[in-house]
């Protein structure tokens, strides 16, 4: 428990030093068991955004090391802030590790069309994987600046909707919100367990305490009382109330709420990484005909697919899960005939959610080698992104390898080449590169 705090703290000193000590004293032995049998979670977010189980990028690498994961990928919401952190522990332990980007984008030609972001039409949430630093180029940066900027102004508008709204309870944004971040990057989670410790201290007693939530949020006190805890808390019941749509803080999002998609792909193939698209369940309109969408989205420079596959199987109406199997495979077969690599997680921006998904699931055993193939190429792609700029993307790729299907089954086969070896980077020697990728290839790491 005492490690653990250690490597949750805001602090990143403390976290640097905690595991440090960690790998030096007690690092696990590498799980030797087949990569299906052990899987991947390439969609961690951490405290950078908002992790549902406290966790920062050196925690999850030392989870994933403790527990024999065969690789890791963090992913926060609008920053970069924890990519360093992410690909220095990894290293450190011995954990295939990759870092990326979460965020909302708006297609100013499909106003019109719901994607993934249920509701909200014209609206796309997109991913960039495989970040090879935390620093952007100067052609990006003013994209990333963006996107910190306006999600600090949507939390600061709903703070403002909200507090008028529970009044006598409110918040103040800067000295009770931005504090529970490492670098500030709130969620709407951080303002909920803000809200949450905002009425224990007005309403101390915890009958008057479930009689303000009740009232505010129009359910019974039995409801709200079976909800509410002791300590502060992101209640999902208080989030549907408040702030998702319908709520007295939800901001419909229009044409100007978030940047456009073509300017954040831009920013991600800038820095180096994959642009994604972040598929949910092939129900909403715009994912009804997910070939057309695949098509359109590579055209404007697609380079993956990233899922959260337990959305699409792991619900109790039965009919519902065979639809939604259904419709995850079919975009996983579409995926496979553009070359496009898949990318699967499990976010953890929830308490309650698994921590990694389970590939020998009927809905996930036939595709398992495809999931590990995602994680084979982000791991190669990081490494010689790192070391020599010769990611997925780079000149040196579409130099040796022109083709998209030719690129990955390259870099999936050497990151499967590549062994993590604690606390030692994967040396790539600038003469084995300009050799190209059969040399690369051949070289026994």
């Amino acid at each position: 428990m005492q490690d653990f705090r250690a490597l949750t703290d805001l602090s990143a000193a403390t976290r640097r030093e905690a595991l440090a000590r960690l790998a030096t004293e007690a690092l696990p032995a590498p799980d030797a068991r087949p990569a299906a049998q052990r899987g991947v979670n390439l969609h961690c977010h951490t405290i950078y955004s908002y992790n549902g189980y406290g966790h920062s990028p050196a925690s999850l690498a030392w989870l994933a090391r403790s527990e024999g994961w065969y690789a890791l990928a963090t992913v926060d919401f609008d920053v970069l802030d924890g990519v360093d952190e992410t690909l220095w522990a990894c290293e450190l332990v011995g954990v295939r590790g990759a870092a990326g980007i979460e965020t909302r984008a708006y297609l100013p030609d499909r106003p019109e069309t719901v994607f993934n972001s249920p509701g909200e039409p014209g609206v796309m949430y997109y991913v960039g994987m495989g970040f090879g630093a935390s620093a952007a180029p100067p052609e990006a940066q003013p994209v990333l600046d963006d996107l910190r900027a306006r999600a600090e102004a949507r939390n600061r508008e709903m703070v403002a909707l909200v507090n008028a709204y529970l009044a006598p309870v409110a918040v103040d944004y800067d000295e009770d919100v931005v504090p529970l971040t490492p670098t500030g990057n709130a969620t709407e989670r951080h303002l909920l367990i803000a809200y949450d410790a905002a009425a224990r201290r007005h309403y101390p007693q915890r009958d008057a305490l479930v009689a303000f939530w009740a009232d505010k949020l129009g359910m019974s006190a039995e409801a709200v009382d079976a909800f509410l805890g002791d300590e502060p808390h992101p209640h999902d019941a208080i989030r549907s109330k408040l702030m998702k749509q319908g709520g007295v803080g939800y901001m419909a999002p229009g044409p100007d709420a978030f940047p456009p998609l073509d300017s954040v792909i831009g920013a991600i193939a800038a820095c180096g990484a994959l642009p994604c698209y972040a598929f949910l369940d092939g129900q909403s309109d715009g994912e009804a005909d997910m070939a057309a969408l695949l098509d359109g989205l590579v055209e404007r420079g697609t380079q993956g697919l990233v899922i959260i596959p337990d959305r699409n199987w792991n619900v109790d109406d039965a009919v519902l899960q065979r639809e939604l199997v259904g419709r995850l495979h079919a975009t996983l077969d579409l995926a496979d005939d553009l070359a496009l690599p898949v990318f699967i997680g499990t976010e953890m921006n929830k308490p309650g959610q698994r921590k990694i998904d389970d590939l020998s699931v009927p809905a996930l055993a036939s595709y398992a080698d495809r999931f590990i193939q995602g994680a084979d190429l982000l791991h190669a792609h990081t490494v010689l992104q790192r070391a020599h700029g010769a990611g997925y993307l780079s000149e040196w790729a579409r130099g040796w390898l022109p083709e998209r299907r030719e690129r990955l089954a390259f870099y999936a086969a050497l990151g499967r080449n590549l062994h993590p070896k604690a606390g030692r980077a994967p040396t790539i020697p600038p003469e084995l590169l300009s050799a190209g990728p059969d040399a690369l290839l051949a070289h026994a790491w």
